[in-house]
């Protein structure tokens, strides 16, 4: 278990996104005590963290928020890629494969989305997951969760940014005062016992339903929910 975390504020220099996604990912250290880092596009002013909990490659080469061999995209992900071999296998034998840093299951994946793009290795990857995704070349970050849900990814505007994290606590993490209570999602809370997707407890924060992705520009608007698989 890993966790990820990040916003976008245009409006912020480099010392206040810092602070800020410190912040937030001291809420997750519990997901990932090994190891985390971050990242940041300036110009645009987006922040992307990760608390990781080592597993397949315990070196440094495995350490995210990790940019591809081609620059073009950097990801934060938490999940595991079960057919990591395989899509690895297919990747050189195809001739598309860059030259390996490390052996984790998080660089052959980014190298897929570089070699196929993010819907295609959505379709063809097996694992459980919850990633952001920053293109460089297009400017847009994506967000997608796994087939079945096992990992967790909420999102949504607080303080009038945009921003992710597996857990609550470190949306909450962002602002000042504390988030606001969604009343339709307590009736839900206390007629099913949990809070079913896309909702939340807060308001304007929505959990991604599973299956799923969303693209989001640097100035914070959220695309439609694209469904890349459905039971």
């Amino acid at each position: 278990m890993c966790g990820i975390a990040g916003f976008i504020n245009p409006n912020s220099n480099s010392n206040s996104s810092e602070n800020i996604l410190s912040r937030m990912l001291s809420c997750l250290i519990h997901r990932g005590p090994d190891d985390h880092d971050m990242w940041f596009d300036k110009k645009v002013g987006l922040a992307l963290g990760h608390r990781r909990l080592s597993i397949l490659d315990l070196s440094p080469f495995g350490r995210q928020p990790m940019t591809s061999s081609c620059q073009r995209y950097v990801i934060t992900l938490n999940g595991e890629i079960y057919n990591w071999f395989s899509l690895k296998e297919e990747l050189e034998h195809s001739g598309k494969a860059p030259r390996w840093k490390g052996s984790s299951d998080t660089e052959i994946f980014l190298a897929a989305i570089s070699a196929w793009g993010v819907l295609d290795t959505l379709n063809r990857v097996r694992g459980m997951f919850a990633f952001a995704l920053w293109d460089n070349c297009q400017k847009c970050l994506t967000l997608a969760r796994d087939r079945i849900g096992e990992k967790p990814l909420y999102y949504g505007t607080v303080n009038g940014n945009f921003a992710f994290a597996s857990e609550l606590k470190a949306l909450s993490a962002l602002s000042q005062t504390p988030l606001d209570l969604e009343q339709d999602a307590v009736a839900l809370m206390l007629r099913y016992g949990y809070v079913p997707e896309p909702y939340s407890i807060y308001k304007k924060i929505n959990k991604l339903p599973p299956g799923t992705m969303i693209s989001i520009s640097p100035n914070g608007q959220v695309g439609e929910v694209q469904h890349y698989w459905s039971f």
